[in-house]
């Protein structure tokens, strides 16, 4: 079937989007993946729960700064100098990881590099492709984010540390060069455009227009999902290794495995979206509820291979909610012009909340136990189904009634 110049052109946006975003979370997951061996080198969890924290704050807060920058700035330079910049900071910290302070410095200047490419991108996509295909393209470098997981794993079960974090570097330095080659291309054929759509309203007008698009029952959902995957999937491998009693290697193998089926979450959940009739709403409150049966399974279930399966599917249902904020919400803000300043902010809340969670989660996997930290999760996902009930569906019910 030959496809339309709009479908081709949200094609070739969307694989070059995919790509670089898939280059992003390979860097992202390298730290979680190869903890079980820098542990057994003799790095600590609280040490390495520090960095991972300092590294999502700044991504946060870059998140938020460059969002709104990537409202005013094209897209080009946004994604390409993000990339070359996360590929050096990178590198470096593996060099120096040894001296804690500029080692943590380092490696949070990578999160505030990373920070650069998920709001712009998300702009260029929805203001460049029809809706329905701007819903596509978010679900293809929805799905890389959650592909770059199980990639991060397989590296680190062939190499050294230290090798998994030269290889991403290379990967993110040769994506900025692509990158920005691609996109120059782009813009020349009149397939990638800037400045289509701008904001109506100035100050506090913009926020606004943004609550009656449901920007604070997203805000909860996006600080939720974030604790879940970025934070539980973060923890992941060790979690395998001192509560299941997995080798480090084998923790390795099992970590590339389980993300590759959490990866394949975003297809599923939009699945279940166009089955029930493309209900956002409907779909995220039974993510929710799926996610609390699943934990709770997780804490009563002890079997190793089935306490893995559980929590696998738990951390799938979070990322079917996580997939309708990315893959469907963020992309609607289009014709409000703010789509890259809403997303920086939507990801602001779920790494803060991330960096928050990795801080406790540390220190709560000593002093309280794992089991105690499943529910823990558990109690997030509760929340998350009281904060998806149809609240306007029920009063006007309860008005007829």
């Amino acid at each position: 079937m030959k496809l339309s110049p709009k479908a081709k052109n949200a094609f070739m946006i969307g694989t070059l989007c995919s790509i670089s975003y898939f280059a992003v979370y390979i860097a992202r997951n390298i730290l979680s993946a190869v903890t079980p061996q820098m542990v057994e080198v003799g790095y600590t969890e609280e040490y390495i729960g520090q960095i991972s924290a300092l590294f999502f704050v700044f991504y946060a807060v870059g998140q938020l700064i460059n969002g709104v920058i990537g409202d005013r700035i094209h897209a080009k330079w946004m994604i390409s100098m993000g990339l070359l910049g996360a590929g050096i900071t990178n590198f470096v910290f593996s060099q120096i990881s040894i001296f804690p302070g500029a080692a943590m410095i380092v490696y949070a200047m990578t999160g505030f590099f990373l920070s650069m490419i998920y709001g712009p991108m998300t702009k260029v996509v929805s203001e460049n492709t029809e809706p329905l295909h701007a819903t596509r393209c978010s679900l293809g470098y929805t799905f890389a984010s959650f592909f770059g997981s199980p990639s991060a794993g397989l590296l680190a079960s062939f190499l050294v540390w230290q090798s998994v974090f030269t290889v991403s570097s290379a990967v993110l330095v040769g994506m900025s060069l692509l990158g920005l080659t691609f996109f120059t291309i782009f813009e020349r054929r009149g397939v990638v455009k800037y400045g289509q759509y701008k904001t109506e309203k100035k100050g506090l007008q913009n926020v606004k227009v943004l609550f009656r698009h449901q920007i604070v029952k997203f805000s909860l959902i996006s600080i939720l999902t974030g604790v879940v995957r970025t934070s539980v999937v973060f923890w992941l491998p060790t979690y395998i290794t001192q509560y299941l009693g997995f080798s480090a290697k084998e923790s390795a193998g099992i970590f590339t495995g389980a993300t590759f089926v959490i990866s394949l979450t975003t297809f599923i959940a939009v699945f279940i979206y166009e089955r029930l009739g493309q209900d956002m709403n409907k779909t995220v409150l039974i993510m929710f509820i799926s996610a609390s049966l699943f934990f709770i399974l997780t804490y009563l279930v002890s079997h190793p291979s089935l306490n893995i399966v559980f929590i696998v599917l738990a951390i799938m249902a979070s990322n079917g909610a996580a997939s309708m904020l990315w893959s469907r919400y963020c992309p609607s803000l289009r014709d409000t012009g703010m789509v890259s300043s809403a997303t920086g902010f939507l990801d602001f809340l779920s790494y803060m909340s991330a960096a928050t969670a990795n801080l406790i989660f540390a220190n709560a996997a000593t002093a309280i136990g794992w089991g105690a930290l499943i529910l823990v999760w558990f109690a997030l996902m509760l929340v998350g189904v009281i904060v998806s009930l149809p609240y306007g569906t029920l009063a006007k019910r309860f008005k007829k009634g």
